[in-house]
């Protein structure tokens, strides 16, 4: 059966316009078991699981989250953040849904995404200043949260309004020549027929690190890692670490480079499930790390993100768009079984993930995705 474990919808960003269009084309691709696995919220678990079982799909209950090792950060060792040492993506898979949260855990969330909106609206502050240079109209931040987001406004979202303001006359070449008066000069390098193109140019021209529109986030918009950890606990989810493993070049963050080592810190942390973007990787890398990793006792998950602009299929390839070999099949199935079966006995026990169970989750997990998808 085919799996995608991790796809963000609009409650975060995505590619698609709504939970909806996510579900269908699950369903057109022949995809069995899907999880939502937002930024920072939990709020598109009802719609995703209503619109599952209307489909006979599986869902998986997910959660991303980021946090900060102080110690890694000054020792500069980069974890699977490729930019930023100590900073650390973990997901929660498999999360209580409906949600047995504390007020605590419930505050926590709302400081972090309260931080992370003051930093986006004073970028689109800046941008508002840029583009008062070149002649464009200001941009309406609650407009912009109003229209294009489901209430948490993120980089990519201000990327796709200054494509829209710009856009908006429909003169290509005027928007063309405003672009690159915005980007100090640099030439456009999409077509501007390639909307996914343009607003990634303007998210890495303008809105990361060392654009014009940049504003840097504070030690704020970060929890410890321990509590994360603890949260996606409590939450009832299973921590989980995602890994970037090698690029392109071959190359590893600091933390990942030796994979023992890495599974000895991961078990430390509490971590005992981890995750793969399988378009990043190769097949052949994929199937030694991942393999490995579930024979030391990991759950291993795969997904796909869908967290930019670009329309690509939900089945899930490896670099290159090449397609998942058997074993990875494999693997990525047995992950899903893992996540579901816990989620099973969670909703009837709420007892947390147990690692030395790991196997006792796949078999219950395989019986209740089949229940629903065989109906």
């Amino acid at each position: 059966m085919n799996v995608n474990a991790h796809i963000h919808t609009p409650y975060s960003f995505s590619a698609f316009d709504s939970i909806a269009q996510v579900l269908d084309a699950a369903v057109a691709e022949g995809i069995g078991v899907v999880g939502i696995n937002d930024f920072d919220t939990t709020d598109g678990f009802a719609e995703w699981d209503e619109g599952c079982r209307a489909r006979r799909l599986y869902p998986l209950f997910n959660i991303e989250m980021r946090g900060l090792d102080e110690e890694l950060q000054r020792a500069g060792v980069r974890v699977n953040d490729p930019a930023n040492p100590g900073r650390v993506y973990l997901s929660g898979k498999g999360l209580a849904f409906p949600a047995r949260t504390s007020e605590t855990w419930e505050s926590r969330m709302v400081a972090v995404r309260a931080e992370s909106v003051m930093r986006i609206r004073a970028m689109c502050e800046k941008l508002n200043g840029l583009m008062a240079g070149v002649d464009i109209p200001a941009l309406d931040f609650d407009e912009i949260v109003r229209t294009l987001t489901l209430g948490l406004p993120g980089e990519r979202h201000l990327a796709k309004a200054l494509r829209l303001a710009v856009y908006k006359e429909g003169n290509l070449l005027r928007a063309q020549a405003l672009l690159e008066k915005l980007f100090g000069g640099k030439t456009l390098s999409s077509s501007l027929d390639d909307v996914a193109g343009v607003e990634n140019e303007i998210r890495a021209a303008l809105l990361k690190a060392g654009g014009a529109a940049f504003v840097a986030e504070t030690p704020a918009a970060f929890l410890p890692v321990e509590m994360v950890v603890l949260m996606i606990e409590e939450a009832g989810g299973i921590p989980t670490y995602p890994f970037l493993a090698d690029d392109a070049e071959g190359r590893f963050t600091e933390f990942e480079a030796d994979l023992p080592e890495a599974a000895d810190a991961l078990r430390a942390m509490g971590i005992h499930s981890v995750e793969f973007i399988t378009a990043r990787n190769s097949a052949a890398f994929l199937e030694h790390y991942a393999g490995w990793l579930w024979d030391e006792g990991f759950a291993v998950t795969f997904g796909s993100e869908h967290n930019t602009p670009a329309r690509e299929p939900l089945v899930l390839t490896t670099r290159g768009g090449e397609p998942l070999t058997p074993r990875l099949k494999e693997l990525n199935y047995l992950g899903a079984c893992v996540v579901a079966g816990h989620q099973a006995l969670y909703a009837h026990h709420a007892e947390r993930y147990h690692p030395e169970f790991r196997d006792h989750y796949a078999a219950l997990g395989h019986k209740v995705i089949k229940h629903c998808t065989d109906g």
